[in-house]
């Protein structure tokens, strides 16, 4: 019997990665998107027969945040995760042989700004704002379903980079341009994951039948800002770049048509969870994920 695999929003950079790498695992994947050919959001029916006797369902679906929070964007960003977490817990529901693993997307952002301490799931502190509206909301709709026969995982991922996508290219065009400074003071933490890591988190889970609840999906070695950029530099032979200060990033977010927090915000989050229980990062230093990237 094949296996089956459901990615729901599968259609962006982290779900052609997912997709590719479970079919090499010769899983069948059945994608629920927006669009066609994918299985709509709308097809209840199609929905349930792709979740029958599937062994994962992984969502990933929900509206980018890199763009300007307007009221217009904040409903969209907002209804586009509990929407599809509903109808995609509604369709389990429905199923006679669900899924025995659900994994629903979730952000690192939930946390507060933190240049203090990191933040685990045991004792991170939940931050305020728009942001941490949307995590808090989405998660709140992922755990309001209650499966008997289906394991719920919700992983608060930080910024995943990988090559052939993400924020990994503006990145490298920034150094690459000479802009490849600091931004901001340069202290905000920067909590990241590789692609692949997170891919093998996902089957790391699958694997474990015992885990099951939040997890923070994130390097065990976040760095702050002005690091990251002199990693960045160093690899791709760059040995200055002019920093950017707030003021400067605001002006450029508005003509970008973006927020600044993406960038500003500090993230210091710290993966407990997994390594406690046993999850072996295979890129766990920016310098090794840079080096595999560039």
């Amino acid at each position: 019997m094949v296996k089956k695999a459901v990615l729901a929003g599968g259609t962006g950079f982290i779900g052609k990665y997912v997709q590719q790498q479970l079919e090499k695992r010769g899983y069948q994947v059945e994608i629920i998107a927006r669009r066609a050919p994918a299985i709509k959001w709308n097809d209840h029916a199609g929905m349930v027969q792709a979740l029958e006797n599937a062994e994962m369902v992984i969502n990933l679906a929900g509206k980018t945040v890199n763009c300007r929070y307007n009221e217009e964007n904040k409903q969209e960003i907002i209804q586009s995760r509990l929407g599809t977490t509903k109808l995609l817990g509604d369709a389990i529901q429905a199923c006679d042989s669900p899924p025995p693993l659900w994994i629903n997307a979730s952000t690192a952002t939930i946390y507060r700004h933190a240049e203090d301490r990191p933040m685990t799931e045991a004792d991170g502190e939940i931050g305020t704002g728009f942001s941490v509206d949307v995590a808090t909301k989405w998660e709140k709709s992922f755990f309001r379903f209650s499966l008997k026969q289906t394991r719920q995982v919700a992983l608060r991922t930080a910024i995943v980079l990988g090559p052939n996508g993400g924020v990994a290219t503006p990145y490298k065009n920034l150094v690459m341009f000479g802009l490849g400074g600091s931004q901001g003071d340069g202290k905000q933490m920067f909590s990241w994951i590789h692609i692949e890591d997170l891919f093998q988190i996902i089957l790391f889970l699958q694997e474990h039948e015992e885990l099951e609840g939040v997890f923070n999906c994130s390097s065990p070695h976040p760095v702050p800002n002005y690091r990251l950029m002199q990693t960045l530099r160093s690899k791709l032979h760059r040995p200055l770049g002019l920093s950017a200060p707030a003021p400067l990033l605001e002006l450029g977010a508005v003509f970008l048509q973006t927020e600044t927090e993406l960038i500003l915000k500090s993230r210091w989050v710290l993966p407990e969870r997994l390594q406690q229980a046993g999850y072996t990062f295979q890129y766990p230093t920016i310098g090794q994920a840079v080096d595999a990237i560039y």
